[in-house]
């Protein structure tokens, strides 16, 4: 069994853990979960989304959280679904953007409006103007292995997602399991494709625990040479446009099976579990 020495783990609650739920959470509340996490080591956090709050009214907040983690000095993601978005993001001197495109097409249209090809499109001046300004530019292929409206996710349809991230310059490349459908043969099938066709390429893992398996997908993919794996505090999240859908993998939850491996996460195991009671206290949900 392959064992890194070494998994890096991304910290997603502030943004993907909170930005379904249906009450308002205080900014204040934000910030504290944000300063948290920082405290346990995270390097990296997904922590806003710059996308209009008519449609993500969780994340109405983004400019002042922004300017929060940016007095943190913490390296952060955050959200860009278009143009606008990344030029409000630019404005807020965020330091590393993200862009979704669904591998199923009739996700994207239900989540965005467009065609996946129509959002491919949509990404090369936005990936442009991004390395322009110097920023670390992280692609989500979310709906990689199943969709709920369309059922199974060809390889040759994630590839299609993949290959035009990859000719654009993206810095890394997540792949999700938005509806947390996937099965642990399902993913290292995917990921050992993937690494075989872009051995260059940094790829990160993004698990939902719908069916309670996102540790055993985890699992999966370290065995296909996946190193960079998503989580969320006290398994916050599920996807908006995802019926069903539940939260990531839990970040205590995951640090916990890896430390036990002997992997370094450079993370404070007491320091998580002692921040997710106060992350699932945001949620209605749980």
């Amino acid at each position: 069994m392959f064992i890194p020495k070494e998994v890096e783990i991304i910290e997603v609650g502030p943004r993907d853990g909170l930005q379904n739920e249906p009450l308002a959470i205080s900014t204040e509340q934000k910030k504290e979960l944000i300063a948290r996490l920082a405290k346990a080591g995270f390097l990296r956090m997904e922590t806003t989304s710059f996308v209009h709050p008519k449609w993500v009214p969780q994340m109405a907040d983004c400019e002042e959280i922004a300017r929060y983690c940016n007095e943190l000095g913490i390296t952060y993601i955050a959200l860009t679904p278009n143009m606008k978005a990344l030029e409000r993001a630019i404005a807020a001197t965020v330091p590393q953007m993200a862009v979704f495109i669904g591998a199923s097409s009739e996700f994207n249209k239900r989540n965005i409006n467009k065609t996946t090809s129509e959002s491919l499109a949509e990404c090369e001046p936005m990936f442009a103007r991004a390395k322009q300004e110097g920023m670390f530019i992280r692609a989500y292929i979310s709906m990689a292995f199943t969709c709920p409206f369309q059922g199974e996710v060809t390889f040759d349809e994630v590839k299609e997602v993949c290959d035009r991230f990859i000719q654009l310059g993206a810095d890394e490349i997540d792949v999700g399991d938005t509806n947390g459908q996937a099965d642990p043969k399902m993913v290292y099938e995917r990921f050992s494709r993937l690494r075989d066709l872009y051995p260059d390429t940094t790829f990160v893992g993004h698990f939902h625990d719908t069916e309670k398996m996102a540790l055993v997908n985890v699992i999966a993919a370290i065995q296909a040479g996946i190193t960079k794996f998503d989580s969320s505090i006290g398994g916050l999240g599920g996807c908006p446009y995802s019926p069903g859908a539940t939260g990531n993998v839990a970040t205590e939850e995951l640090v916990n099976m890896l430390i036990r491996m002997g992997c370094e996460t450079n993370l404070n195991f007491d320091e998580l579990v002692n921040v997710s009671p106060f992350a699932k206290s945001l949620s209605s949900r749980i």
